[in-house]
């Protein structure tokens, strides 16, 4: 099984449909609840859920999903081809989609109306079965981020600025960044100097949509982050700032100690981000891709 430690938790939605052909006899025959075995579509309804919440003990590589929805739907037609149309809508709050279980719901629903028809039909085919719609995650196109964005990474760091330490969190927020197409300017490295660092973060509000901060955001005495971009911001944006913590906590007590946050500058996001590689990443899985729509909010575009 893969490792979706990473992922956040969120809604998620999956759409999943198929078809089973029969002869025109046969479907008339289900519409006038006239079967040997008797109701037909109630007996698939429930195969179908039970076999939803067996999924994880079916495919091997499917991670165990709690099912906060399953409707299983038919709709029995005699042109243009006579069948029974079958659709699972599923949703779940969690780490991983529910794709499989509304795809398996629908399988075994088919099956099982095979099964009940075999007796009085010879010419039965399970056709089609596919996803149909999946929204939520990392995936989903609502929260994808618009074509042309721009951010700058600011590494705040006093070793780092004297050439002592390697930078390595500002190269990993780059490249995430980067996955989800976005231009960016950076790293720029300064010391944990407050008049420094408004400096430079002025310098690059003109030229980005973010500015992603890294370093600087601890309990040392030269932790000077906070301290020196928080007065210069416009507004806050608090949940992110606590989707980050409660990310960040559900894997490491230290997480409470950060004093990340985030801000808008005009129409800039200002977000600052731990110092750690492990904590500037979690973080940025927490907040991306959902922190993208700031910019619509921002520039006017409204909600998706």
């Amino acid at each position: 099984m893969i490792d979706i430690t990473r992922k956040r938790v969120s809604l998620r939605h999956a759409r999943a449909g198929g078809f089973l052909a029969c002869d025109i006899a046969t479907a008339r025959r289900i519409l006038a609840n006239d079967l040997p075995k008797g109701n037909l579509l109630d007996v698939a309804r429930a195969a179908g859920l039970l076999a939803s919440k067996k999924t994880q003990e079916l495919i091997p590589h499917c991670h165990p999903v709690s099912i906060d929805k399953m409707q299983i739907d038919f709709q029995v037609v005699t042109e243009p081809a006579p069948g029974v149309l079958i659709e699972a809508n599923g949703s779940s709050i969690g780490r991983t989609g529910i794709e499989m279980e509304a795809l398996t719901a629908v399988s075994v629903a088919a099956l099982t109306i095979y099964d009940l028809l075999k007796p009085i039909a010879e010419s039965l085919e399970i056709q089609s079965i596919k996803l149909l719609e999946k929204l939520g995650g990392k995936s989903d196109p609502r929260f994808q981020a618009k074509a042309g964005l721009r951010a700058s990474v600011l590494v705040i760091s006093d070793s780092t600025a004297a050439g002592s330490r390697l930078d390595k969190s500002g190269q990993a927020i780059k490249e995430i960044l980067a996955k989800h197409g976005i231009a960016v300017q950076g790293p720029l490295v300064v010391p944990d100097e407050i008049e420094e660092i408004r400096k430079v973060l002025k310098e690059t509000l003109s030229e980005c949509d973010f500015v992603f901060t890294t370093g600087g955001t601890g309990l040392s005495p030269r932790d000077v982050t906070p301290e020196a971009i928080l007065p210069i911001l416009d507004r806050t944006i608090p949940a992110v700032a606590e989707a980050m913590h409660a990310h960040g906590q559900s894997r490491t007590a230290w997480a409470m100690l950060s004093r990340s946050f985030a801000g808008v500058i005009g129409n800039t996001v200002v977000v600052s981000l731990p110092g750690s590689t492990s904590g500037a990443t979690e973080s940025l899985d927490a907040i991306l891709p959902g922190l993208f729509h700031a910019n619509d909010m921002l520039k006017a575009r409204g909600h998706n």
